[in-house]
């Protein structure tokens, strides 16, 4: 063990609490039984197999009021390796259940047996036929391959709002529809083809033109069950009609039983049972779709209204119109919603009953969409609106950031207002339709309902469609509140089937929630059809058992989750996934849905229990260690929960006393610890100039092998040599701005570009020559944002830099007189927004007389319009680095490439580098996880510009991508330099 390895003691939860009652027990603190993990250890090998009591912990959870933990957790790369897993699991009598992102709602994606991750290496989009159709892999979230399809103006026809995380393996399996999709657009109606592995190892492609011949060669029984039940259907004219009937509102409840209508060969049944039977009949390796055209021109409105039942009437008047969404927020949700970034701060004062619907219109053009406009405002002029608030205008606008704002408010439904239900509460969303003409009618019975059993009413949903959600909230630990959300569901179930004959599950899909109901709803002859074709598909129940069909009335009650409190920045997280997608952690430890799960299950455990221990052994690397602490979660995050900053926060309670004073010397005496790390590149440089890399590799391996990884750094060939010493001069008179070359910038030398100054001498010459000179303090040296320490949780000495700083500033800037520019994103962020919590009370008041701006605002704003461009490159790729989006600078950064280069590409799976600021030398593997599929994408074609805007964020893509990344800033000093 390292000399100073951190003690996981350090971490443990406090002491005296009670264990809930679904804890994991402490015979599973060993993880996945020996024999079970050998078995797949020698199948699969053994980086596919995650067997330790913390990886089965954190797939225990999802998006669900449900927790069912795995006996063991695959993650295969191939089809070869499905086919292995599921013959395993015949030959042995296991279950198989597959999961994606997690974000299903009801249960559907977890197993208790053998979980298979099939997101981790299932990602890719092929585009075809210029868009008009897109073949993807299950592993890709649907805002991702909306964003391939957006440049040849397509788009996927279900649009659910989770469409951040959510994948469309999931969106298929659950045949997931969303804001517009109604019955038209989902899943069944807009998929072309599908390839998929049978319960059986039979891997079959709808689109072969001998799908059906090999079907019947391989899978004879199969096909001729199949044909026997379409025949069987077909025969009973009630039964058909009443199939036919329920699709016509939204029904994900139980299996498509109009594929057998639809489908006339056993590989077309197939293809449509396939959609929306979550995982039970077999696994979705990849899927073409039908795209649909993206209509840019937008007009959308939020109209208030007195009362819910005032808003659900105004809905068909909007339907004719020719709306492509309408979508209802009751009171508590738009009161829940101020949480989100952005929404009006007002909202939270409406009145109980106000209801707002949000409507929108998509048209193909200008004129298209001023007819719909026109039309909407005679029915706007029929309604009886209110304007409870201030910001609330009832008006139609074409403006793109407040119609995106609507649409924020609206998909944070679940996140918001269940991030605003009291501690410790399990959140149970539901999802239900009704015929769209009885959705006034609808709404007033739900809302009684709820009153009876005393739950808050929190309404939203695709009121276009009929389709309604609301979301239950109540302790899982109380007998007495499980007693009354089962009275509920019994109550609910009755009311929607009996009363108006609608869908139990509109969206969600049937998973364990809704299994317990599906006969009350289907009634007896259509559910036994549904159990014959799971016993014709899959005869040994290998896949997802309990999942959809379960005999047991009570089904719904099993497994639900306790919320224990964790750290208050965490506490309010639902485990929604919406994070995991931006973590740049997500493929190599956990994400930060898992990290607090993790939290979450310490908090269940008896102090000291055998569960506890393992999980905190593993929680410091997995969890603690390898997060960049870049807080992108936060901004994906519909609540805003930073679990970046809980990660900080636990480096800085397992410090020790003497770190935290070393720490705070090493802040004290920053000007002497900045020269000798640029005196030590520039030794470092020579060294490896002369005698290559390996022994710089070799001597700080075994440093950090002795002390520690996450103290020392490790050598790796991208690192530059020092930056010179002195800075290009500058004269305070005249200055336009005060320049802060950032100490990333004071240490690190730039790329070697020929023909191209450093970065601090392009900021000056560039300020210069656009009329606008800045001037760089001489005692800049021995200052700093103070993110070294912040990122590491050194409170004390990011205290003394924070404090030091700004006071330096404040003088720099003629008391704020001046703007400070600095030069790297993240330390923009750090001294616009980071420093402030550790400054004095007399330092905050400095700082909030400071006008702190990114070098790219500055070049972007008030540099380029006064600058003439004289050469220009052919391409350019940009990494826009996490800071840039936490300032909102990413616009700027292509506002400066596009002025230096004829094509500008932001690589769609553009995200966090890992780097954050030194941890990619503390844990290079970090950053090779987090760049993986950036670089990959970047390395499709060449370009002759790789741009960003951070030095170390640099150093990481130049690591991953084998090509030199440097400062947008130092590629405009280029472009606009006199050609002499």
């Amino acid at each position: 063990m390292p000399l100073l390895e951190p003690k996981p003691e350090a971490l443990r939860p406090r002491a005296g609490r009670a264990p809930s009652p679904d804890r994991v027990p402490g015979w599973k603190a060993s993880g996945t039984p020996a024999e079970l993990r050998a078995g797949l250890t020698a199948l699969l090998g053994p980086e596919k197999v995650l067997w330790k009591v913390s990886d089965l912990v954190r797939y225990a959870s999802d998006a669900s009021p449900y927790r069912f933990l795995p006996q063991v957790v695959l993650v295969p790369e191939d089809l070869d390796d499905i086919s292995a897993i599921l013959s395993y699991a015949h030959g042995n009598g296991r279950g198989v259940v597959f999961r994606a992102a997690g974000t299903s709602l009801n249960g559907q994606a977890q197993g208790e047996d053998i979980l298979v991750d099939v997101r981790r290496h299932w990602t890719g989009i092929e585009v075809l036929d210029g868009g008009a159709c897109a073949r993807i892999r299950p592993g890709t979230t649907v805002m991702r391959a909306n964003a391939t399809l957006a440049r040849h103006g397509r788009i996927l026809g279900p649009d659910p709002a989770s469409a951040i995380a959510c994948t469309v393996g999931g969106v298929v399996a659950n045949n997931a529809s969303g804001m517009t999709a109604g019955t038209t657009r989902n899943s069944y109606r807009t998929v072309s083809s599908l390839t998929f592995v049978l319960p059986s190892g039979t891997v079959v492609d709808t689109a072969e033109d001998d799908a059906d011949e090999l079907l019947r060669h391989a899978e004879p029984r199969l096909c001729d069950e199949l044909l026997a039940l379409k025949a069987e259907i077909e025969a009973d004219e009630r039964l058909t009609a009443r199939i036919r009937a329920k699709y016509e509102i939204k029904n994900t409840n139980g299996y498509r039983l109009d594929a057998f209508l639809d489908g006339s060969t056993p590989v077309d049944i197939l293809r449509g049972l396939m959609v929306g039977s979550e995982g039970t009949f077999g696994f979705i390796s990849e899927v073409v779709f039908d795209t649909l055209p993206l209509d840019r021109h937008i007009s959308s409105a939020l109209l208030f209204f007195p009362s819910l039942t005032a808003a659900a009437a105004a809905v068909p008047g909007f339907n004719e119109a020719g709306a492509i969404a309408v979508e209802l927020m009751d009171g508590n949700t738009l009161r829940a919603s101020v949480r989100v970034e952005g929404v009006p701060s007002d909202w939270a004062g409406l009145p109980q009953g106000t209801t707002a619907l949000l409507v929108e219109f998509r048209a193909p053009d200008e004129s298209a969409l001023a007819a719909f406009e026109r039309t909407a405002a005679t029915v706007v002029a029929g309604l009886d609106l209110v304007t409870p608030a201030v910001s609330v205008t009832n008006a139609f606008t074409r403006d793109a950031a407040t119609v995106s704002g609507y649409w924020k408010a609206r998909k944070a439904f679940v996140t918001a207002v269940g991030g605003s239900r009291p501690s410790g509460t399990t959140l149970i969303t539901e999802d239900f339709a009704v015929p769209p003409s009885r959705l006034s009618e609808a709404c007033e019975a739900l809302l009684t309902l709820q009153a009876a059993h005393g739950f808050d009413a929190a309404v939203a949903g695709h009121a276009a469609h009929g389709n309604l959600h609301f979301l239950l909230a109540f302790d899982a630990a109380k007998l007495a509140d499980v007693e009354r959300y089962a009275a509920f569901m019994d109550a609910f179930c009755t009311l929607v089937v009996d009363r108006f004959d609608g869908s139990l599950k509109a969206e969600h899909a049937t998973g364990r929630n809704i299994a317990p109901f599906l006969e009350r709803e289907w009634g007896t002859t259509a559910t036994e059809l549904m159990w014959r074709t799971k016993q014709a598909i899959d005869p040994d129940g290998v896949l997802a058992p309990r999942i959809v069909l379960d005999r047991d009335p009570k089904a719904h009650l099993r497994g639900l989750k306790t919320i224990p409190k964790v750290e208050p920045v965490a506490d309010p997280c639902i485990e929604c996934g919406f994070c995991e997608p931006t973590c740049p952690s997500e493929d190599l430890t956990t994400t930060p849905r898992q990290r607090i799960v993790l939290r979450r299950e310490m908090m269940r455990q008896p102090s000291g229990s055998p569960v506890e221990s393992g999980l905190l052994d593993a929680y410091g690397y997995d969890a603690v260690d390898t997060c960049a602490g870049d807080s992108t979660c936060k901004l994906a995050c519909p609540v805003g929960i930073d679990t970046g900053a809980m990660m900080k926060d636990f480096r800085h309670h397992r410090h020790s006393p003497r770190e935290e004073r070393v720490a705070a010397l090493t802040a004290q005496h920053f000007k002497v610890v900045e020269a000798s790390a640029r005196v030590a590149l520039s030794l470092a440089d020579a060294v490896t100039r002369h005698a290559g890399d390996r022994v710089l590799e070799a001597v700080t391996r075994l440093a950090r092998k002795a002390v520690r990884p996450d103290l020392l750094p490790e050598w790796l060939p991208e690192i530059p040599g020092g930056a010179p010493r002195r800075l290009p001069p500058t004269s305070r008179a005249g200055a336009s701005a005060v320049y802060y070359p950032a100490c990333v910038n004071r240490i690190f030398a730039g790329p070697e570009d020929e023909g191209a100054l450093p970065l601090a001498d392009s900021v000056v010459s560039l300020s210069a020559r656009a009329g606008k000179p800045v001037w760089i303090p001489e005692d800049v040296a021995g200052t700093c944002c103070a993110t070294i320490w912040h990122s590491k949780g050194y409170d004390t000495a990011n205290a003394v830099m924070a404090n030091r700083v700004v006071e330096a500033a404040w003088g720099w800037t003629a008391g704020g007189a001046l703007p400070l520019v600095v030069d790297a994103s993240s330390c923009t962020l750090g001294l616009a927004h980071e420093v402030v919590p550790y400054l004095t009370e007399d330092n905050r008041a400095l700082h909030r007389e400071l006008t702190i701006v990114d070098s790219l605002v500055w070049a972007a704003d008030e540099l380029l319009p006064s600058l003439t461009v004289f050469r220009r490159t052919g391409s350019a790729v940009l990494h826009p680095t996490c800071s840039m989006e936490h300032l909102g600078d990413v616009a700027q950064l292509r506002t400066l490439a596009e002025s230096c280069a004829e094509e500008v590409v932001v690589p769609d799976d553009a995200g966090c580098c890992g780097f954050a600021g030194d941890r990619g030398l503390l844990h290079k593997e970090l950053t090779d996880s987090a760049t993986a599929k950036e670089a990959a994408e970047v390395n499709t074609r060449p370009y002759d510009a790789y741009l960003s805007a951070n030095r170390t964020c640099e150093i990481g893509m130049d690591r991953a991508t084998g090509h030199r990344y440097r400062s947008a800033l130092i590629e405009l000093e280029w472009a606009t330099r006199p050609v002499l």
